[in-house]
């Protein structure tokens, strides 16, 4: 384990868990790592009995307490630098420490405020992309868990909004790139699909917007037995036949659904 000065220190809960200090990986055991990530994801001082008590919630009190006391212990102070700060009541990480969740849900929350650049939404969706591991994968506390599906959210929610930001700004490539990632992650994500098929439309590509439209109707009839909604199907409306349309939206009633090549697209002026 390096204890000597070797600079900042970062923590990585993307993908897995990775703790360095001035580049040099640290090596924890187990029960350090756990806390360090527990304090990482809370991002502020926390309760000795809550942190203690999510960690090792199948024992009592005490023995929970003692286990965290024994965790503590082993957590490292590169060049003297404290990683974990504690006090009688609360632990927490040292400001010092520099956790890559926290940069890109701080990106996110502040890109779209008056007067931020175009380039900026480029920048905050290729680092996004470049994320596209879940959070602290193979981790199976249920902390872990809930944190996992925030960030999920988070990060779809944001690509989303680029992807639709982009689009308007005409830079359509690029906005492409952005939703055909996000669906790649969650298929079933209607307002992705419905990005991807005014794109197509946009670009004058009826026959490829009306696959994209059929395969997401049909996924999610056989995945869920819904139908897109009324606002998806409306894109369409104006270059297919209705009653066509209609029938394939309504396959998860119990419709026999079309198929891309059985269905008929006539494009209509705009």
């Amino acid at each position: 384990m390096r204890t000597e000065p070797t600079g900042p220190t970062t923590v990585s809960l993307v993908r897995d868990f990775e703790i360095r200090s001035g580049g040099a990986v640290l090596d924890l055991p187990p029960i350090a790592q756990r806390v360090i990530c527990f304090l990482a994801i809370h991002s502020r001082p926390v309760r000795r009995p809550f942190v203690s008590g999510s960690l090792w919630p199948d024992t009592d009190e005490r023995r929970a307490s003692a286990s965290l006391r024994s965790a503590l212990w082993r957590v490292p102070s590169p060049g003297g630098q404290p990683i974990v700060c504690t006090s009688s009541t609360h632990v927490w990480l040292d400001e010092s420490v520099a956790v890559d969740v926290h940069g890109l849900i701080d990106a996110s929350a502040t890109m779209f405020q008056p007067g931020r650049e175009p380039p900026t939404w480029t920048e905050v969706a290729r680092i996004l992309l470049a994320y596209g591991h879940d959070l602290l994968t193979g981790w199976y506390d249920e902390w872990a868990l809930a944190e996992r599906e925030r960030f999920r959210q988070v990060r779809l929610h944001v690509l989303d909004r680029i992807g639709e930001r982009l689009f308007t700004d005409g830079r359509c490539d690029e906005a492409l790139e952005v939703a055909l990632t996000v669906v790649a992650a969650e298929p079933l994500r209607e307002s992705t699909q419905r990005l991807l098929v005014r794109i197509h439309l946009h670009e004058g590509n009826v026959a490829e917007a009306f696959r994209i439209y059929c395969a997401y109707a049909e996924r999610l009839d056989k995945e869920v037995g819904a139908a897109p909604s009324p606002v998806m199907t409306g894109l369409l409306l104006p270059y297919c036949h209705p009653s066509r349309l209609e029938h394939h939206a309504g396959s998860a009633t119990g419709s026999h659904g079309l198929s891309p090549a059985d269905s008929v697209v006539r494009q209509q002026p705009r």
